[in-house]
C-alpha cells in the first residue's frame, strides 16, 4: 500500500480472547464497583472526599453526589475506547505500515488500546470503591502508592506496547 493513499484497508478482525478476557474483566470489576456504591448510597454521608493529595489524604471534600461522576466519566472512555477499537484503520501508525502488515498493525494497535481501555475501567472502579470506603470511615487514605503504582501501569502497559510495535515488520 503506498504511503501516499488516503487510506488504509478496512479489515473486519474478530476480538481476540485476549481482548474478550480484557473486557470481561474490566466489566467485572467496574460493575461490582457500581454495585457497591448503590449498595452503600445511603450510609454515605453528604460529605464525601472530593479529591486527595499526593500522600492520598483527603484535602477536598463535595457533595456525595459527586460521587456519580466518576461512573459517568468511566462509561465514556469505555464507550469512546470501544468505537476507536473498532476503527483500527484510523489509528495512527509508522509510515512502514502496508498491505502485508497492516493486519498485525491493526490487531496489535487494537489489543493496546483495549488493556489501557480496561485498565482505566478497573482503576474508576477501584476509585469509586476506595473513596466509598473512605467515606464510610472504613479507611483513611487512598494510600501512597495508588498513583505512582496506576501510573507504572498504564506507561509500563503503553512503553511495552510501542516497543512490540517497533518489531512488526
Amino acid at each position: 500500500m503506498p504511503n501516499n493513499l488516503p487510506y488504509r484497508p478496512i479489515l473486519k478482525l474478530p476480538k481476540t480472547k485476549l481482548e474478550k478476557i480484557m473486557d470481561g474483566i474490566g466489566i467485572l470489576f467496574f460493575g461490582a464497583a457500581i454495585i457497591f456504591l448503590m449498595l452503600n448510597w445511603n450510609a454515605i454521608p453528604g460529605q464525601v472526599p472530593a479529591h486527595f493529595n499526593g500522600a492520598g489524604e483527603v484535602d477536598r471534600l463535595g457533595s456525595k453526589y459527586e460521587l456519580i461522576i466518576l461512573p459517568i466519566i468511566g462509561l465514556f472512555i469505555y464507550a469512546l475506547m470501544g468505537l476507536l477499537e473498532k476503527a483500527p484503520h484510523m489509528h495512527n501508525y509508522p509510515e512502514r505500515i502496508n498491505e502485508s502488515n497492516a493486519e498485525l498493525f491493526y490487531l496489535h494497535s487494537r489489543k493496546l488500546l483495549n488493556i489501557v481501555k480496561n485498565i482505566l475501567l478497573t482503576v474508576f472502579a477501584f476509585l469509586i470503591v476506595q473513596i466509598s470506603r473512605v467515606s464510610l470511615g472504613e479507611i483513611d487514605t487512598l494510600s501512597i502508592g495508588f498513583v505512582p503504582i496506576i501510573l507504572l501501569v498504564l506507561f509500563g502497559t503503553i512503553g511495552i506496547g510501542l516497543y512490540k510495535q517497533s518489531k512488526i515488520k
